[in-house]
């Protein structure tokens, strides 16, 4: 009789137990799929935050890019680098076009408001400057080539 009263004292307490643990997982379940909302939510807020950045940029790269202003950037860029035995370096970042010489950076930046001209020396932003893409870039060239 003792051994019967006490398989039923083991078997309640094994069920109360095996309830409880299923609780305790049904919670935590519970909780980590609230987190995993929670962080699609920021993610989705982040991707709609940059697809609007990235649309309020569109006509600015694009004009950047595809522009008369760039082309004749590059071209006066490499004739005046190679008057004062410099070597410019062009690249595109994305939207961005960055003019190397030496150690200084010239990064044209498109933005919502415009394309931004930014100085970089020593890896540090040394300025900014608007830049007007239906001018001529060779008074800010000659600026920044006259420091390298």
């Amino acid at each position: 009789m003792g051994l019967s009263r006490n398989m039923r004292i083991l078997g309640q307490t094994e069920s109360n137990m095996s309830f409880l643990d299923n609780l305790e997982n049904n919670l935590k379940s519970l909780e980590s799929h609230e987190e995993g909302q929670d962080e699609a939510m920021r993610q989705q807020r982040s991707r709609e935050s940059q697809r609007a950045s990235a649309q309020a940029v569109a006509p600015y790269a694009e004009e950047l890019k595809k522009g008369p202003y760039t082309a004749e950037l590059l071209r006066q860029a490499a004739r005046m680098g190679h008057a004062l035995r410099v070597k410019v370096h062009f690249a595109w970042l994305g939207a961005t076009l960055r003019l190397e010489a030496r150690e200084r950076r010239l990064e044209l930046r498109p933005t919502p408001k415009g394309v931004l001209a930014v100085w970089i020396e020593n890896n540090r932003e040394a300025r900014t400057q608007p830049v007007d893409l239906k001018g001529q870039p060779d008074e800010m060239l000659r600026e920044w080539l006259s420091a390298a």
